[in-house]
């Protein structure tokens, strides 16, 4: 029989017995179960139980079928939910001879309620005695293999809802995902900030260097984009006298694939007046911490405990590109001279600006370098049209990036607020992109007449939700940290 004969021949099967218990007048599909209670808190109540020893507290809890031993008169269960692995004990002599049929009559991957009482198996184990059950949802597929679980990264990754089913790491990644987001909501919470909302759809991207997703408005007839970042937005929210904000959410970038990038990524962004860069730096750390103090970090991971090194772009990328000084090679031709001649560097330097040349010896050299974070700071000009001159440093920026674990996991500024200045940035962008680089930022006239009603001195970051999971979980591709990740045909 063919592999594709034995699943037709499964799925018959598990028809069969939905149209059985149709027939019997029980509904395969019930509206509800309420008073379920997880697993994990049911048996956490029991560890004084001695083997052998029952007690008679009800219980109710509800998960999927993931394992059967024994038949007659007497078999083990095991039920799976959120927080874990419950053995069932089902007897005959408690739930009757027909009832016990039908418990084990059901297949695997059902999902049932059962109501019961926590005792100790002779073998030690905490398990909850069936003194009745439900059936809550008639599985019409067979889940994956119980030994091996779903192997198959390209399946696992399309088919999350079976990864999920049958990897428990799976699952522990989008719970630690989720703790992870509730505490930094918190920690700003509780720093005077609000969290606001701004458009996904906008008549103009901007708030980074990055290429957009386009899509057209049918009534309004006319193009939008796909917001790269909120950024603008969340200034003019500055502008308007909020003062503390903050925005968690999707952005989009039409670029590629990798193992840290995904074309649809969660980011938070906050914006406090009255702060410089080193007060938003100050908050990164301090907010990382309490996040890896509530979340943890793997054995072996990042010390993520504040406060983090802080070391100059110039210096970072001297340190690990042959002694490169990238600030005294200021035009394209001049550093593309110096890369070649620097010891140990191998860069292509044909058709690339001078701040694209910058940004590769960062991305190449230092970020794949970095261990435990890392602020670099003071970067040129020309890499940040948004953040405001260095005060003692001419040509540079106040603006960081956070490093950790060989990727980027924020980017943060002292804002620009001078419009005048702005405006000339923005004409500087132009010139770049008729140079040929296409993600150079779109010149933004509404945003330019937002900072002359007045922008007070800004700090503002935005820090990469996906990366910093995969920092606390230990993973090294987003996709593990993204429950639905993009992918190819």
């Amino acid at each position: 029989m063919s592999d594709g004969e034995q699943v037709s021949d499964l799925l018959a099967t598990r028809r069969a017995k939905l149209e059985r218990l149709r027939a019997s007048g029980i509904d395969p599909f019930p509206h509800a179960f309420p008073g379920v209670r997880a697993s994990a808190e049911v048996l956490a109540g029991y560890e004084h139980l001695e083997p052998g020893d029952e007690s008679d507290d009800p219980h109710r809890v509800a998960g999927r079928l993931a394992a059967r031993r024994g038949q007659g008169k007497m078999a083990f269960l095991d039920l799976v939910d959120r927080s874990g692995r419950i053995q069932l004990q089902a007897r005959a002599d408690v739930l009757g001879e027909e009832r016990m049929a039908a418990l084990l009559e059901l297949d695997l991957g059902d999902l049932i309620g059962v109501d019961g009482a926590v005792l100790r198996s002779k073998r030690g184990e905490l398990t909850l005695r069936v003194d009745a059950f439900t059936v809550l949802a008639k599985s019409l597929r067979p889940p994956p293999d119980k030994h091996h679980g779903l192997t198959d990264v390209e399946t696992r990754m399309r088919r999350r809802e079976l990864d999920l089913m049958s990897n428990a790491d799976a699952r522990d990644v989008f719970v630690t995902r989720a703790k992870a987001i509730a505490t930094l909501r918190r920690h700003l919470d509780d720093r005077g900030f609000i969290e606001v909302e701004t458009p996904v759809l906008q008549p103009l991207y901007g708030g980074a260097l990055a290429r957009p997703f386009v899509t057209h408005h049918n009534q309004l007839d006319r193009d939008l984009y796909l917001r790269i970042a909120p950024e603008l937005y969340l200034k003019r929210c500055i502008v308007g006298g909020l003062e503390r904000v903050y925005e968690l959410g999707k952005d989009f970038r039409n670029e590629g694939v990798s193992f840290k990038h995904n074309p649809e990524f969660t980011m938070i962004e906050w914006y406090e007046a009255y702060a410089d860069y080193t007060d938003v730096m100050t908050r990164v750390e301090e907010a990382v911490a309490e996040i890896a103090g509530v979340c943890g970090v793997p054995e072996g991971g990042p010390n993520l405990a504040a406060p983090w090194r802080r070391v100059t772009l110039r210096d970072a990328i001297a340190e690990h590109a042959g002694g490169l000084d990238v600030l005294a090679h200021r035009d394209r031709d001049a550093l593309a001279a110096a890369i070649a001649a620097a010891p140990g560097v191998e860069l292509e330097t044909d058709g690339r600006t001078w701040p694209q040349l910058v940004d590769d010896l960062l991305s190449k050299y230092v970020e794949p370098q970095v261990t435990d974070p890392v602020f670099i700071t003071d970067y040129p000009k020309e890499l940040s049209p948004f953040a405001k001159d260095h005060r003692t440093h001419e040509g540079l920026v106040e603006r960081f990036e956070a490093f950790c674990a060989g990727m980027e996991i924020a980017n943060g500024f002292t804002e620009l607020n001078d419009p005048d200045e702005q405006r000339r940035r923005f004409d500087d962008q132009q010139r770049l992109a008729l140079e040929g680089d296409e993600e150079a930022q779109p010149y933004d006239e509404v945003f330019v007449e937002a900072l002359e009603q007045g922008m007070p001195p800004t700090g503002g970051v935005g820090l990469g939700i996906d990366r910093l999971v995969m920092v606390l979980t230990g993973q090294h591709s987003i996709r593990e940290v993204v429950l639905f990740p993009a992918m190819r045909d």
